[in-house]
């Protein structure tokens, strides 16, 4: 969830409760978030115990027991993604897609000028609930600036960029919100064209090959790995061999981020690559 707070006072731009206040809005919407929450759980805890009525099934149990658990958390006015949950809890509350168990990244809407100094009368009360509520990122930002960026042509906003000594923060939203849904990019090229592959942290080499081709997890022999940044530095791939920078990998090996891979693969016993 993108969580955007206006810490900008503007005669023109109506606030729903008159007076801004991001601290306020912050804890309207999470208390929002959280009773829609226990508004699903409710109903979902009244489906399991319909369901135990006409079925011995052991598994209606564990979800019942979880699901008032989460209820009790949620109504003790704590978010889901706070919680101490086992692995198992999780593979259950993962099908749920409760809104206050999803990752947060709290955008603060500055006008241009506390953009360009960096300064804003609200930033400190809003770094200190966020603190105290998981400590979650924090970008500081400009929706009117990003708006005269986005009207302008590239060469024009680059000189304003320069002369105001300003950047877009769009690329770090972009790239904070994919980090916080623990995703990474990997890479695959060939002599016609180069891909990039987006998969789950933590992902092992078959996984990573699956998000290609299900016959390449299926027959997966190994994974020829280099480093982008090692790429870069040494010019091409024989420079990355000769480095000793360039590896064979088995099964276990956990993909990293910006990984170039080269996966061998055989499904039908005839040697195939």
């Amino acid at each position: 969830i993108f969580h955007v707070l206006r810490a900008f006072e503007d005669a023109d731009i109506i606030h729903v409760d008159d007076i801004v206040d991001p601290v306020r809005d912050l804890e309207t919407i999470t208390e929002e978030l959280r009773l829609k929450d226990i508004e699903f759980v409710g109903k979902k805890i009244d489906d399991v115990e319909k369901s135990m009525k006409r079925s011995n099934d052991k598994q209606l149990k564990i979800e019942l027991e979880l699901l008032q658990k989460v209820k009790a958390w949620l109504e003790d006015g704590k978010d889901v993604r706070f919680g101490d949950w086992k692995t198992a809890d999780i593979e259950i509350l993962n099908t749920f897609q409760l809104l206050s168990a999803k990752p947060v990244v709290y955008l603060i809407n500055l006008n241009e000028r506390d953009y360009q100094r960096k300064k804003n009368k609200f930033l400190p009360k809003i770094h200190a609930w966020v603190q105290e509520h998981g400590g979650d990122t924090m970008i500081p930002f400009s929706g009117v600036f990003e708006r005269s960026l986005a009207d302008m042509a590239p060469d024009e906003a680059a000189k304003y960029c320069e002369e105001n000594k300003l950047q877009s923060a769009l690329p770090r939203i972009i790239k904070t919100g994919f980090s916080a849904i623990n995703l990474i990019y990997f890479f695959t090229a060939g002599p016609d064209e180069v891909k990039c592959w987006q998969i789950r942290r933590q992902s092992k080499a078959p996984q990573a090959a699956g998000a290609i081709h299900t016959d390449f997890e299926r027959g997966f022999i190994c994974a020829e790995v280099m480093k982008f940044e090692d790429l870069k530095e040494l010019g091409n791939e024989p420079a990355v061999k000769a480095a000793g920078k360039y590896r064979q990998e088995g099964k276990t090996y956990v993909v990293q981020d910006g990984d170039i891979i080269f996966f061998k693969f055989n499904v039908s016993g005839g040697g195939k690559k």
